[in-house]
This record gives C-alpha cells, sequence and structure tokens, in this order.
C-alpha cells in the first residue's frame, strides 16, 4: 500500500513530465530548423540522454545486464520507440505548428486501442468505437484544415509525420509491456535509447555535424538545454518515477496538459493562433481521448 506521500509525488512527477512535454513543442520551434536540423537536434537529445542514463546508474547501481532472448524485442522497441518516434516527431514539428502537433499526439491511445483490437484480439465496445471514430475525426480535421501559418512551413506533411509518430509510438507501447514485467521501467528505458541511439547516428550525424555552434545565443543554448535535459532526460525519469507508483490509466490522464500547455506557449513565444478548426479538432481529439480511455480510467 502506497502512503499519501509517495502517491502524491507520484502525481506531481507525471503532472511535471506532461508539462515539460508541452513546452517542449514550442522549444524545438525556436532553434530548429533555424540553428541547428531536425536529425542533428534528435542526435543530441538521444546521444546525452543516454550518457545521463547510463551515467546515473554508475552512481546508482541497479539491473544492468539484459537476457540475450529480449534482446529482439529491445531492437523492435528501439526502432518504433527511438528511431521512428523520435526523428519523425522532431522532423515533422519542425514543419507543422506546436498546436498541431501536440494534438495530434494525443491521439496516441487511440492508435493504441486500434493497434490491439486489429492484432491482439481485444474486445471494443460501442463507446470506445465511438470514441476511436472521434479521435480519428479530430485528427484529420487538423491535417485536411487549409490554415495558413508562417509558423509552419509544410504543414501537411508535418502533421502526416506527426501521426505516423503517433502510430510507431502506440506500437512501442504494446512492445515494450513484456519487458516491463521482467525488468525495472529504468532498465527498459536505459537499455531503449541505448539502441536507439545505434539506430540514429547514421541518419542523425552529418546534421549533427554541420551544426553552426557559432550561430547559437544564450536564447537558442537555454532552449537546446530545455529540450536535451529538461524534455528528454528529466520528463522520462519523471515519467518512470510515477509509473512505478501509479497506474497507466492513472498516469495517462494528464496527457491532456500536453497540448494545453503546447497551446499556451505557442501563443506566446511563437504568436500561433488560436483558430476554430483547432478547437474543434481539440473538442473531437479530447472527447475520443477521453472515451477510448473511460474503461481504464473508472
Amino acid at each position: 500500500m502506497l502512503s499519501t506521500t509517495t502517491k502524491t509525488k507520484a502525481y506531481w512527477a507525471v503532472i511535471a513530465a506532461n508539462l515539460l512535454f508541452g513546452i517542449n513543442f514550442s522549444m524545438v520551434k525556436l532553434i530548429s530548423p533555424s540553428f541547428i536540423k531536425p536529425f542533428g537536434l534528435n542526435f543530441i537529445r538521444v546521444a546525452v540522454t543516454v550518457f545521463l542514463f547510463w551515467l546515473l546508474f554508475v552512481l546508482k547501481p541497479g539491473k544492468g545486464k539484459i537476457e540475450v532472448r529480449d534482446i529482439p524485442r529491445f531492437l523492435l522497441c528501439a526502432v518504433t520507440g527511438v528511431a521512428v518516434n523520435q526523428l519523425l516527431f522532431i522532423k515533422g514539428l519542425t514543419l507543422t505548428t506546436p498546436v498541431h502537433a501536440a494534438l495530434l499526439i494525443l491521439i496516441t491511445p487511440v492508435f493504441i486501442l486500434l493497434i490491439s483490437v486489429l492484432f491482439q484480439n481485444e474486445k471494443m465496445s460501442l463507446l470506445t468505437l465511438f470514441g476511436l471514430l472521434l479521435g480519428l475525426a479530430g485528427s484529420s480535421l487538423l491535417i485536411l484544415s487549409k490554415e495558413q501559418s508562417g509558423i509552419g512551413s509544410d504543414m501537411l506533411l508535418g502533421d502526416i509525420l506527426v501521426v505516423i509518430n503517433a502510430i510507431s509510438y502506440a506500437l512501442y507501447y504494446i512492445l515494450v509491456k513484456p519487458l516491463m514485467f521482467r525488468y525495472s521501467a529504468l532498465q527498459v528505458i536505459r537499455w531503449v535509447f541505448t539502441f536507439g541511439m545505434v539506430l540514429i547516428t547514421p541518419f542523425c550525424w552529418n546534421q549533427f555535424m554541420s551544426t553552426e555552434w557559432g550561430r547559437f545565443g544564450a536564447e537558442q543554448f537555454a532552449a537546446l538545454a530545455f529540450v536535451v535535459l529538461g524534455a528528454t532526460f528529466f520528463a522520462y525519469l519523471f515519467t518512470v518515477y510515477g509509473l512505478q507508483h501509479l497506474s497507466a490509466s492513472q498516469a495517462g490522464v494528464f496527457i491532456y496538459l500536453q497540448p494545453v500547455c503546447s497551446s499556451v506557449f505557442s501563443f506566446l513565444l511563437l504568436g500561433e493562433a488560436l483558430t476554430v478548426s483547432k478547437i474543434v479538432a481539440a473538442a473531437l481529439i479530447f472527447g475520443g481521448v477521453f472515451l477510448v480511455n473511460k474503461k481504464k480510467i473508472s
């Protein structure tokens, strides 16, 4: 039985993680692609996070090894949860707007349900089917809207890449579940990121090496530090801590903070406008995700 203090800390950890993820949408736009190309930024995110995860392991040793039979699944998790997920997320975000990206990321639970129904024979009630259709309708409205924005250079392509990223993460979520029963969450994430860094390096190295660091000022370095440390290392660390003490459904409720936080910071930092299509799409997606998760939450 968890103490009230521990559970409270877990809730605050999950809240902090989602706020960091929400702010991250605008921070990425401040530096990429203007100062650093998307794949170059991905390399820094993943490489620094891997280094810090292993440093944490050295400072506080735990179980380090993984079984040989689990390596193929770890590799699949690295492909879906780091390589495809991270590369397409940053690339897509640089092409679309933070609010579009945050809302489209929100439909990940819808894709998790859809994949589970198609490949794991999970049953779907009429209520969850309605929620799935609402979420897909909201995301389709965003993608097909003819919104023009100086923040997004190719919003259609950017939105599509973000959706593929959400599908990839949904696959990762399903693939990683068996590993979570055999290893600690921190151990799983450390190895997934380690394998992921190896996979993305060939795609990211040239863009990383072409970065002109002399063009960076204090604002750009601060945004980079936030993206790498705040929205990657600490956000994942907070998420792991939260999931150790809360159920996935309890922690998942706070994903709604991401688009709200993203909207506020995108308006303040980038001047992104709040349009009718975004409000309608947000209502559809919020409603869809709520209905999809309703059975798990109640």
